[in-house]
């Protein structure tokens, strides 16, 4: 704190203060108006743009003149210190921050001096100050600081506010590295917690709603570096580094801009939130972005600031593994001489990090910048990047230019990294992260921080391909039955850098308008063809990346149960290799969208897809599949798990000859048998019969509703499923010749897994009988509230329909908002309009639903009455509409 800033004055009147003080009877009135005053007056200083380092810090030199008069009103005694801890003891306070103190007091305080204390502690509450307390000696201060670094650490960046300097020094020297958690074990630890807390970050700095506090590249990295910094030289402030060579001044304004970045938006979200919240989440980044400046219509403005936003966080977790790096070579490795090993001219490892042989070497040898990344793939036990070549990459990372990229060695050099059997993913990441891989491949800075605003994508563009790479890669690695699976796929790929460089380009041309995926295949072949690729081979990425989204898009929206569908989208894959590079890169790109929404449902329905289209093509595209052949199959597959026994009673017959072709081609040979085993005592049960598998073939859990065709079959499954707080991602409705409907669900918890327990199957059950046998057959409103996120992202409902002529049938598209009780809504609206439904294919992409709705009229047809659309489509914007 400067106390020459004139602001200081406007701020706490000391003598006014007294005065008022002296003319009052109840104390609290001028301690509340002059923290209320005071405030206000920084408030309206952020407001209008005041520089935030300023205001953060006057606002602790605020707090500290009220405790200050507090104590010499309330406690005034020599044999006690009262001591700033945590950010309040660096001088930091934001609106809402807490106020963390210690009271300092001898071994054996008398009873008056901690009645004191406590009245003075309740004083603080009553005048508004939320403030986080301890009291303790300086024996307690050891003890504590022993057993919980996280007391070692607040202790750290204590400050003595008022009261006696002799028990403040011996507490800082009893706590210091010479007494307790010396530096190298403190370091150690805190590195640790740094990696434990990036890890549940998912090492990402990308988030779509980030926690500038918590997240990599955040308030809590910088912290970091200064909590090391005083606990080994006893730097108060982290330009102090610059003195002792750990830092230049360059990275230190760096980090100053950026820390002042980080602060400007949390001292804008404690204002807007009235409360300590440091998650940037998407309620907020509209105002917080027009508060920086960013108003543009639409959603750009905040898409502009958010790219700025991430921009600053990826520099300052660079700085923040530079300066870790820095401090570990010191601290760590001060004892050792760490002898150099040449790996060749240009590298050597030292102490187990890799580093250049010379200052020169990136200007001699600019190729070296890409080497350096190779050689850690090849080299698996270096642990890293010694910080003094990560700030010579950063120095010559402008020798990457036009020249640079020609140059047939770097272009060499990039295709043996991405070729690499190990690290692929990670590699890129490293690269990213010290700045090179946008500056190697432009389009690819186009789109580095380029946030996409909405529910289904939660990193930025940059960072999900990135993630799609690292998953592509891990695929080939066996540590999983399911995994193994993609493992054998990936080790048929005759080329696996194929794989890659389909993710490094899928999503490359989001961003610029037009189709990405055409856009994207135009720069992939480009790039194939400059970096060496033969024609096929270009070709290959090319259609990768043009049709990275058909085949999820296909198992998730067509009925992949009709053999047409199939054949169509074997037709389209052409032989075994394209299927599967396609297969491996849908998978990966869907785990690195969203890993929330990533289930056993997804992978089920992707792998039935796959198995499907490989089957295809080992027949040959000239022998389709068809449904009778398909039909038979399945009715002899599900004899053989009847078995002998089933087939002698021939009951199985009585019961399938109610049956048509669609229950044969839309239920597994393992469902057949299921519902037979289970119903066969009871085929024409008056009332609704509901069975409950926790895991089905398909994926996810299994509810089978057997009951008596009548309207508001589905409303009201659907509902009472909702009401359970189950989501479903698949229904089959088949109504049989005996006017018995087959309806199959396929549920998962909100958690995206299976359901799991025998209480919580006997509840599904018993809520679907008792809806389903209520005399009123209409479903009740949902119970569960409306998401906040989703507030934020409201789409107009369109319902789009088409003629599925083959099949005398109507599919109908609905795309909306999500919202509780949605498929109800819509099954109301389909009773309403004497719809019948097929099936449904159910599609949440965060906020936005594009659900699939396989329909006819009353008497299984195809729809082609312009009034009974007209009727569904108001109908279902109306039920909609109540939210």
């Amino acid at each position: 704190m400067h106390p020459e800033d004139n602001v200081n004055a406007g701020l706490f009147d000391e003598a006014g203060f007294r005065i008022s003080l002296e003319k009052t009877e109840n104390r609290l009135i001028p301690f509340k108006h002059a923290l209320h005053a005071g405030r206000e007056l920084l408030n309206e200083a952020f407001r209008e743009g005041a520089p935030v380092d300023r205001l953060v810090r006057q606002h602790s030199w605020l707090i500290d003149q009220l405790l200050i008069q507090a104590w010499d009103l309330l406690v005034a005694s020599d044999d006690m210190g009262l001591v700033a801890v945590g950010g309040y003891g660096r001088g930091e306070l934001h609106p809402c921050s807490d106020i963390d103190l210690m009271v300092l007091k001898k071994p054996r305080a008398t009873k008056t001096s901690l009645e004191k204390i406590e009245k003075f502690l309740t004083f603080l509450w009553d005048i508004g100050l939320e403030v986080g307390h301890s009291v303790r000696s300086t024996r307690d201060c050891v003890r504590e600081a022993k057993r919980d670094i996280t007391v070692a650490t607040n202790l750290i960046e204590a400050r003595l506010l008022t009261g006696s300097k002799e028990l403040f020094k011996d507490m800082r020297k009893l706590t210091g590295p010479q007494n307790i958690w010396p530096t190298r074990k403190f370091f150690e630890v805190k590195l640790q917690e740094q990696s434990a807390r990036h890890k549940k970050y998912d090492d990402s700095e990308h988030k779509l709603e980030p926690n500038i506090k918590e997240c990599p590249g955040g308030l809590r990295d910088i912290q970091m570096i200064g909590w090391v910094a005083k606990r080994h030289f006893g730097a108060d402030t982290l330009e102090e580094l610059i003195d002792y060579d750990f830092l230049t001044r360059d990275e230190w304004q760096r980090l100053r801009t950026g820390q002042s970045l980080l602060w400007g938006i949390r001292y804008g979200l404690h204002l807007m939130t009235n409360r300590r919240d440091d998650r940037l989440l998407f309620d907020y980044q509209r105002s917080i972005a027009e508060q920086f400046g960013f108003k543009a219509q639409g959603n750009s403005g905040i898409e502009q600031f958010m790219k700025m936003y991430y921009r600053t966080v990826r520099e300052l977790n660079m700085l923040n593994e530079m300066l870790l790096q820095h401090f570990q070579e010191v601290i760590i490795y001060a004892r050792r001489k760490g002898k150099a090993r040449p790996l060749n001219k240009r590298f050597q490892v030292r102490n187990d990090y890799l580093e250049v042989s010379g200052q020169a070497v990136f200007r001699r040898y600019p190729f070296a910048l890409l080497e350096l990344f190779l050689l850690l793939q090849q080299n698996p036990d270096i642990k890293g990047v010694r910080a003094s070549t990560i700030r010579l990459i950063r120095e010559y990372s402008k020798r990457i230019d036009r020249k640079f990229r020609e140059d047939l060695r770097n272009r060499s050099l990039f295709m043996e990294i991405i070729k690499q059997s190990r690290k692929v993913g990670h590699e890129l990441r490293r690269m990213h992260r010290y700045g090179l891989l946008g500056k190697y491949l432009p389009v690819f800075g186009k789109i580095e921080g380029l946030m996409q605003f909405d529910l289904f994508h939660v990193y930025t563009v940059d960072e999900h391909i990135l993630f799609v790479v690292k998953n592509l890669r891990q695929m080939g690695i066996e540590n999983s039955q399911q995994n193994n699976a993609y493992s054998m796929i990936h080790a048929k790929l005759p080329k696996q850098e194929i794989l890659y460089l389909a993710g490094l380009f899928h999503d490359i041309a989001k961003g610029r308008g037009g189709d990405h995926s055409e856009l994207g295949a135009k720069d992939a072949y480009k790039f194939c063809k400059h970096h060496g690729l033969g024609e096929y081979d270009s070709r290959l990425v090319a259609w990768l990346v043009e049709k990275h989204l058909y085949m999820s898009k296909t198992a998730q929206r067509m009925d992949i149960s009709d053999p047409d569908v199939i054949n169509q989208f074997a037709e389209a894959m052409g032989d075994r290799n394209h299927l599967n590079y396609l297969y491996l890169l849908t998978v990966g790109d869907i785990k690195a969208t969203n890993p929330e929404m990533w289930n056993n449902w997804k992978e089920g329905l992707l792998a039935e897809l796959y198995q499907k289209t490989l089957l295809a093509l080992r027949r040959g595209l000239e022998n389709p599949i068809n449904k009778k052949a398909l039909i038979a199959d399945t009715k002899k597959e599900a004899l053989e798990l009847l078995g002998p026994r089933v087939i002698r009673k021939d009951d199985y017959k009585r019961f399938w000859k109610f049956l048509g072709e669609d229950y044969f081609l839309r239920y597994s040979a393992d469902e057949i048998a299921w519902h037979y085993n289970s119903l066969h005592k009871d085929f024409s049960s008056p009332s609704p019969r509901v069975l409950v598998r926790e895991k089905s073939p398909r994926g996810g859990s299994e509810v089978f509703v057997y009951m008596m065709n009548r309207d508001g079959i589905f409303s009201t499954t659907t509902q009472a499923l909702d009401h359970l707080g189950l989501n479903i991602v698949d229904a089959r409705i088949i109504t049989a010749e005996n006017d018995y409907v087959f309806d199959s669900y396929i549920i998962l918890e909100q958690t995206g897994e299976e359901i799991s327990g025998r209480d919580r199957t006997d509840e599904i059950i018993r809520k679907i009988t008792q809806s389903l046998s209520a005399e009123n057959h209409l479903p009740t409103r949902s119970a569960r509230r409306r998401s906040r996120k989703l507030e934020h992202f409201i789409i107009p409902t369109n319902v789009i329909y088409t003629q599925d002529e083959k099949n005398d049938r109507t599919i109908m598209e609905v795309i909306t908002s999500d919202q509780p009780g949605l498929l109800s809504k819509i099954g109301m609206a389909m009773d309403h309009c004497a719809v019948r439904l097929q099936s449904a294919k159910i599609a949440t992409f965060g906020a936005r639903v594009e659900d699939i709705f396989f329909i006819t009229d009353r008497q299984n047809h195809m729809i082609e009455d312009s009034h009974k659309f007209e009727c569904l489509t108001v109908s279902i914007k109306s039920y909609l509409e109540k939210r």
